[in-house]
């Protein structure tokens, strides 16, 4: 036993002394995934992000020692399959598939070392007049720096829908939401699709199992916490980023996550 804790525990005497061989305690790593929908110069919805703020956001990061990884890595981390992560972790998600991903946040991105994640749902990719293309998504994919993934097929309420259906009609609707999202990515971006974004962050047992038996490993919420190993896979949280949360929101957000509230 070194001095420092034989001293400590003597001046502490209402606190047990631990034994030579015992390990002091240590905090399980946590990592953080952040997530974003639209981005523009001005803030026209609830959901929009200026990119100012945004580039306020990657700045924090930076300073606060956090560097952005592949939300792969992290997954891969958290399966137990590698453990070369950086000290303090953070991916970048969007769901939706808003046309701005292509227009606005890919050239302010381009050349520069940030992976981002899409969840997308594809009724509306080549569809709706806010969405992408399946062009676009191609092109983004294929840089590299952006991997594509499911939102279900058109991003359903799960409350509502299960509560006008008989339970047989909800199972064969949910399955046929996780799959034909999944196989539809994977005919139009030509990458496997494994993970998932529930819808408005719903989920519940029954629906990860679902999602399990459709293919998925994993599944994110909108929980405002850290992702730790000892989290479930289809219950994986995600911190969602409004153009409210400026500089010092995030580096408070980072600083909270570790665990630390001064």
């Amino acid at each position: 036993m070194s001095t420092v804790v034989f001293l400590l525990c003597w001046a502490l005497l209402m606190v047990g002394c631990p034994s030579a061989n015992a390990e002091l305690p240590t905090m399980e790593r946590r990592v953080v995934v952040l997530v974003y929908h639209r981005f523009a110069s001005t803030v026209d919805s609830t959901m929009t992000v200026r990119m100012q703020t945004f580039e306020a956001h990657l700045h924090a990061i930076e300073a606060a020692g956090y560097r952005v990884v592949p939300l792969a890595d992290i997954l891969s981390w958290h399966e137990g399959k590698q453990d070369a992560l950086p000290a303090r972790a953070v991916a970048i998600t969007v769901d939706d598939g808003h046309r701005s991903v292509y227009a606005t946040l890919w050239p302010a991105l381009r050349g520069r070392a940030i992976h981002v994640t899409l969840f997308v749902y594809p009724s509306a990719i080549s569809n709706a007049s806010y969405a992408m293309t399946w062009a676009q998504l191609r092109e983004l994919a294929g840089t590299g720096q952006f991997d594509v993934q499911s939102h279900t097929y058109w991003h359903p309420n799960f409350r509502v829908e299960q509560a006008h259906r008989s339970t047989e009609d909800f199972s064969k609707f949910a399955r046929d939401q996780l799959r034909r999202a999944k196989v539809r990515i994977e005919a139009e971006v030509g990458a496997p699709v494994h993970v998932l974004a529930w819808p408005f962050g719903i989920h519940d047992p029954e629906l990860e199992r679902m999602a399990r038996e459709e293919g998925y490993t994993a599944g994110f919420t909108l929980d405002a916490q850290p992702l730790q190993k000892s989290l479930p896979a289809m219950a994986l949280p995600r911190y969602l980023i409004t153009d409210g949360c400026g500089a010092r929101c995030m580096t408070n957000l980072l600083k909270a996550a570790e665990g630390d509230h001064e």
